[in-house]
């Protein structure tokens, strides 16, 4: 899709794009081999945005992510993932709160569409560093007002890269509700997992610290687990789903992906205490993000 895509562009909008679709110039080469006449600019317009053209060839050469994510207009970002999705890493994080003061990220999750890597606190978190810069794109749920900003604060990193986050692409396409709330409308289950959330999760974390419980933690990373890689087949179904307001849909379509497995299994029974211990206990963030 995104050789098809001119709204990066300056001076083309979404309206103007598509009257470029509608007069048969539906990709970068169409638009390199039109003639002047052809084209529904003036001449000296038609250059400017053939240069534009071939810049844009020249770093999509280069494997230039941000470049397109910067200049695509917030809600077509999406456009981007098919070309880098070699370089796309899926990513969530848990934490202690909302981000106050004394609040730090408990568990990471990466998932490149071929292997998980976790990382947690007091364990192997410096390794994350090492780990995403490797990555062109990210793609989160709400990553953008929650994890990325956790990230940067609490270890420092700049979170440079390419960043799809699929609360807003979702949101577009008429699902809401949270993570949790847009898979159950999309048909992705949780299994063992199902009613666990970000606030679960910090129980989990307490019950790892205080009881030195191995399970609580493999529970906590079974569920970020999930949580990462389910970003993929969201992903998938919202580029398909914005494709069907294109000429290309039915022709640009990605098939949906295999999960992979989860190196990690949740403790039902552990799950379970968990939550009728904690049933009537209330914090003071409870409005936390629930995905």
């Amino acid at each position: 899709m995104l050789k098809n895509s001119f709204c990066h562009m300056p001076g083309i909008g979404i309206p103007t794009e598509r009257r470029l679709w509608t007069s048969g110039i539906l990709a970068w080469d169409d638009f390199l081999d039109a003639s002047p006449g052809s084209l529904p600019f003036s001449g000296r317009k038609s250059q400017s945005f053939k240069e534009h053209v071939d810049r844009s060839l020249a770093r999509l050469k280069d494997r230039d992510a941000a470049y397109f994510a910067d200049s695509m207009p917030v809600g077509q970002v999406w456009r981007i993932f098919a070309e880098f999705r070699d370089s796309v890493a899926y990513l969530d994080i848990e934490t202690t709160g909302m981000g106050g003061p004394e609040d730090y990220i408990t568990t990471i999750s990466l998932y490149d569409g071929r292997s998980v890597s976790c990382y947690v606190h007091g364990r192997n978190m410096q390794d994350f560093r090492e780990a995403v810069v490797r990555y062109q794109v990210l793609v989160t749920y709400n990553g953008k007002c929650f994890d990325l900003p956790f990230i940067q604060s609490r270890l420092g990193l700049g979170m440079d890269q390419a960043h799809i986050d699929l609360r807003y692409v979702l949101k577009s396409l008429g699902y809401s509700g949270g993570l949790k709330g847009c898979e159950m409308k999309l048909g992705i289950g949780r299994k063992e997992l199902e009613g666990v959330d970000g606030l679960f999760a910090v129980f989990l974390w307490q019950e790892y610290l205080n009881r030195k419980n191995e399970r609580a933690l493999e529970t906590l990373l079974a569920y970020n687990i999930a949580d990462t890689v389910n970003l993929e087949t969201l992903m998938v179904m919202a580029y398909n789903l914005n494709l069907k307001a294109t000429p290309f849909a039915g022709t640009l379509d990605l098939p949906l992906p295999s999960p992979p497995d989860i190196p990690f299994s949740a403790d039902s029974s552990l799950i379970e205490r968990i939550r009728r211990q904690t049933i009537a206990y209330s914090l003071p963030w409870q409005s936390r993000r629930l995905y």
